[in-house]
């Protein structure tokens, strides 16, 4: 294979934009098992106390992850990623007001591989969030077993993640006076294995449970896509019934995460690596779909909301993809 390297003058701003995005992805991939790590070494240090202290907090703060966590605006307004934002480049586009005395619940598609379009819209400030949607809050939503890591919990919290259990997103969309707005990658782990440039398949068909809170509670919906998503990365072939694929679903039937095999480009060269490409990432949020409160919602209800989701999803994406250099002939497909 012929390698592409980097040339020598590239600009200060790209190699910025190319250092934040590498220490994104490394947080993704190893800052949790750095972190527990470092746990494990100072409880078996002579600084072993402060590991007994820590595991003390950890204790009387193990429910906040799912009670609204704990958000730094500091830290979601760091400059670092205003560079992440523009290595892609990448865009987060409004195209109605909403209503900030209100609970939202946005599912996001697709999932892509590493959530880049979701991390980078709702868990930092470089895209604008507060200033296009002025008086809501938003919080990521990810799986509960991160949020067991000593330390990276902590981390992973000041952007606004929380955890994607139940009773998470039931407080956030129950919160009186509104203001909150939940993101949920719908097509979860699974669809990150199906994700690769061209792939529009999404994995929502079975995803009933978000619908049936957000009935409970009065949540509005909003359909949101990143066109761009599928692009950062190319993945192994990896069809079901591959011995790969049932490899990929046995660990994550297991461990409950999925394990994409992808790659993309290097640091120092173009031709291979975990660094994503510099495609351009655009999140539309669309309008949100009026949700009437049903304590005790009933299965009819559930398909009712769930058809009129998938037709304004679907709407979203015909309406804005020519916009996003996409063909007429291109459809989403729901599984």
């Amino acid at each position: 294979m012929r390698i592409e390297f980097a040339p020598l003058n590239v600009p200060l701003r790209r190699r910025l934009q190319t250092a934040a995005v590498l220490q994104w992805v490394y947080s993704f991939l190893a800052l949790a098992q750095c972190c527990l790590a470092a746990f494990v070494l100072l409880a078996l240090s002579d600084w072993w106390m402060g590991a007994v202290l820590y595991a003390g907090w950890l204790w009387l703060d193990w429910d906040t992850p799912t009670s609204g966590g704990r958000r730094s605006e500091w830290i979601r307004r760091w400059r670092l990623w205003e560079y992440f934002r523009d290595y892609f480049p990448l865009r987060l586009i409004k195209t109605v007001d909403l209503d900030p005395k209100k609970n939202y619940i946005f599912g996001f598609h697709p999932h892509g591989v590493l959530v880049a379009g979701a991390f980078g819209n709702f868990c930092t400030e470089s895209t604008g969030f507060s200033e296009l949607f002025p008086g809501l809050r938003s919080h990521l939503l990810m799986l509960p077993f991160w949020f067991r890591v000593p330390f990276f919990r902590d981390y992973i919290m000041c952007g606004g993640l929380v955890s994607s259990s139940k009773a998470s997103l039931s407080h956030l969309v129950s919160r009186p006076g509104g203001g909150n707005v939940a993101v949920l990658a719908v097509g979860g782990a699974p669809e990150a294995l199906d994700a690769r440039p061209g792939a529009l398949t999404l994995q929502v068909r079975s995803r009933k449970g978000f619908i049936k809170l957000a009935l409970k509670h009065g949540a509005q919906l909003v359909p949101v896509f990143s066109f761009g998503e599928n692009e950062l990365f190319d993945q192994m072939d990896n069809p079901s019934g591959s011995s790969l694929r049932r490899l990929q679903n046995r660990l994550q039937s297991i461990m409950g995460i999925a394990l994409p095999m992808f790659h993309a480009r290097g640091v120092f060269q173009y031709s291979f690596g975990l660094m994503p490409y510099r495609k351009q990432i655009s999140t539309v949020v669309g309008k949100p779909i009026a949700v009437s409160q049903t304590p005790s919602p009933s299965s009819e209800d559930v398909e009712r909301l769930h058809s009129v989701y998938l037709q304004s999803l679907t709407e979203l994406f015909e309406e804005h993809k020519a916009a996003y250099g996409l063909d007429q002939d291109q459809h989403l497909t729901f599984i």
